[in-house]
């Protein structure tokens, strides 16, 4: 089956070549989409060059930095206008180990009969049996962990890392659970697919991977996404279990 690996970009200049060299070798038969906000690092100069180079990889600039949640909503209809049948959301930085595509694009790409239940989101998983961290301090462990405990007890899922963004759809999947209505933008984001997913019927999987803190560059995590997402993972609770089961939105 087809793939695009999605990179999203905001000042990774000093990333990026490793990052789509990563991909290019770990997956040959995949595309790579690198998502840039207008970096004014240069990141989309550095893209635009990479593109040049290679016919696998290619470059959609976008005006200004809006949340992570959009970029890769941009990613998605760009892939889907081009009939690819597998979208891969991937970090620039270094953080998702490239050896793990090929298993992740794996868990999606198996034949299926009409009508079947199948594997709709495969999630490169930190906190399964087999997944690791390398190189965070306590602080950011406890935040994860926490986050996604609060996740599963909120809304009454069995995901373990929902808030991990090392994750491969099937085209199909994502057409089918409404994107038109997703309004999360950071962390969050991931959250809101991986419940429509699971509320659409298909089922979601986690394959283990070493996530490794980033080098070089600056993290985007801020209080504003974090808030973003307490705030809303809540709201989608007390609608799920005091009113009708929503779509999260």
């Amino acid at each position: 089956m087809s793939s695009l690996v999605i990179i999203p970009t905001y000042n990774e200049v000093l990333n990026i070549t490793s990052a789509v060299s990563a991909v290019r070798s770990a997956v040959p038969a995949a595309n790579v989409l690198i998502v840039d906000d207008n970096s004014p690092d240069g990141t989309g100069a550095t893209a635009d060059s990479l593109a040049a180079g290679d016919p696998f990889v290619h470059v959609l600039h976008r005006p200004a930095k809006s949340g992570l949640g959009d970029a890769y909503l941009a990613g998605f209809a760009w892939g889907m206008e081009r009939g690819f049948e597998i979208l891969v959301e991937m970090d620039a930085d270094g953080s998702h180990p490239a050896d793990r595509l090929d298993a992740l694009i794996g868990a999606v790409s198996a034949p299926t009969l009409p009508g079947a239940h199948y594997p709709g989101l495969a999630i490169g998983s930190r906190w399964v049996k087999g997944g690791s961290v390398v190189n965070w301090p306590a602080h950011r462990l406890f935040l994860s962990r926490g986050a996604n405990w609060y996740t599963r007890a909120m809304l009454g899922i069995q995901v373990q890392d929902s808030t991990a963004g090392f994750r491969a759809f099937r085209t199909e999947v994502l057409q089918n659970i409404h994107l038109d209505e997703v309004n999360s933008h950071g962390y969050c984001f991931q959250i809101d697919l991986t419940l429509r997913v699971l509320d659409a019927g298909y089922t979601v999987v986690e394959l283990p991977i070493e996530f490794t803190e980033r080098v070089t560059g600056e993290s985007k995590m801020s209080k504003n996404i974090v808030v973003e997402a307490m705030r809303q993972v809540t709201s989608w609770g007390w609608q799920r279990r005091f009113g009708a089961k929503p779509t999260a939105s």
